[in-house]
């Protein structure tokens, strides 16, 4: 389906194309009806919209990412857009004078906190906005393979983002769209419309869809809906709800109070969720993220049943002063995608038991 929706798009498209690689042209890997370059993707937000606006300091990104080519991931997954701009609880703004750093960097602190193996983070869904993000950013990230992540609080939003993102992006031009249905951060209860998003914009959308599944929420039973409604694939997982307090007054560090608590301390739940997905009966292709940062923790993912990983924070982000090694993380963040960017985890038992060996499984592949 997805080659034909491809092939379609070549002819309604004669643009010439700067990208070196096509979906369909014996690149990449498959995972259902995902393509991508290789097993590695980025996760959302850590990398705003794939390109940062000043040249100097990649305000929104990440520093590490300074060194790390992002047209060799997978796919870089964006921040999650919104219909119209939304400051959240920090900004949108992502051209920073040298004078206003100091109070970036302040109110920088009330969306983001370090805790025990991790970060609690609390930005609330601030970005651009679908039009000015397929306007003034997709353009720029032509030479990357995208994943697009949306997030609404109906589902007639979400019908209007994948609406402009079916207008602007041709079928088979980005990897998928991945529906955030379960953000701590924005103070919203997602499973009172996660079934009427499914049925009315799944269908909608011209390219494969990932639902991105919250271990707070009832993962399994939203997966089993995932899959009736078509949805090509799942994103596992979100943050974990989490709190910290100032331990002197007893007030939150966070301006949301409770935030999304990321890194390496979640590493141990996503593989949970990961491995019960399958225990259940889900086929559908997991992209696994929650505390990777190695080799080994790509090979645990795989383990529990995973077809591709998802870097995060655990990769990305670093207290101020650690960012001075930027340098050598690139070259770590480098050197896995050399060593798990092309493998192949059906050499794992756990994870070819989800490959449609098995009669009665949930979601198997379509082929």
């Amino acid at each position: 389906m997805l080659r034909r929706l491809t092939d379609a798009a070549r002819k309604n498209d004669d643009r010439p194309d700067p990208r070196p690689f096509r979906p369909g042209a014996g690149e990449g890997v498959r995972i259902g009806d995902i393509v991508l370059r290789n097993r590695v993707v980025t996760s959302s937000s850590l990398l705003g919209y794939g390109v940062a606006n000043s040249p100097l300091v990649p305000y929104g990104m990440s520093p590490v990412s300074m060194f790390v080519p992002l047209s060799e991931f997978g796919a870089v997954t964006t921040r999650t857009l919104t219909v119209e701009p939304r400051e959240g609880h920090f900004t949108t703004q992502d051209r920073w004078p040298l004078r206003e750093v100091p109070g970036l960097l302040r109110r920088y602190g009330t969306v983001l906190r370090r805790t025990d193996a991790g970060f609690v983070n609390a930005f609330g869904w601030c970005n651009v906005g679908i039009d000015a993000y397929l306007r003034d950013y997709y353009p720029r990230t032509r030479d990357q393979w995208t994943i697009i992540s949306l997030g609404g609080f109906s589902a007639a939003e979400f019908v209007t983002l994948i609406d402009r993102v079916n207008a602007a992006v041709p079928a088979g031009d980005i990897a998928a769209i991945e529906l955030n249905v379960s953000c701590h951060n924005v103070n919203f209860d997602f499973s009172t419309i996660l079934q009427d998003v499914l049925d009315e914009a799944v269908p909608r959308s011209s390219h494969p869809v990932l639902l991105k599944l919250s271990p707070d929420y009832d993962y399994l039973r939203n997966a089993a809906q995932a899959v009736r409604a078509g949805v090509a694939g799942l994103t596992a997982i979100n943050t974990v709800k989490a709190l910290r307090l100032d331990p002197r007054t007893g007030r939150p560090l966070l301006a949301n109070r409770f935030g999304g608590l990321s890194g390496r301390a979640v590493k141990p739940i996503g593989l949970r969720v990961v491995a019960e997905l399958r225990d259940a009966g889900i086929t559908l292709p997991i992209v696994a993220t929650g505390g990777i940062r190695t080799a080994d923790d790509c090979r645990e993912y795989f383990w529990a049943g995973a077809d591709a990983v998802s870097l995060g924070s655990a990769v990305w982000l670093a207290s101020y002063p650690g960012y001075a090694l930027a340098p050598l993380r690139g070259l770590a963040v480098r050197r896995l995608l050399r060593t798990v960017g092309g493998h192949d985890p059906r050499r794992f038992p756990s994870a070819l038991s989800h490959d449609g060996g098995r009669n009665g499984m949930i979601g198997a592949p379509r082929h």
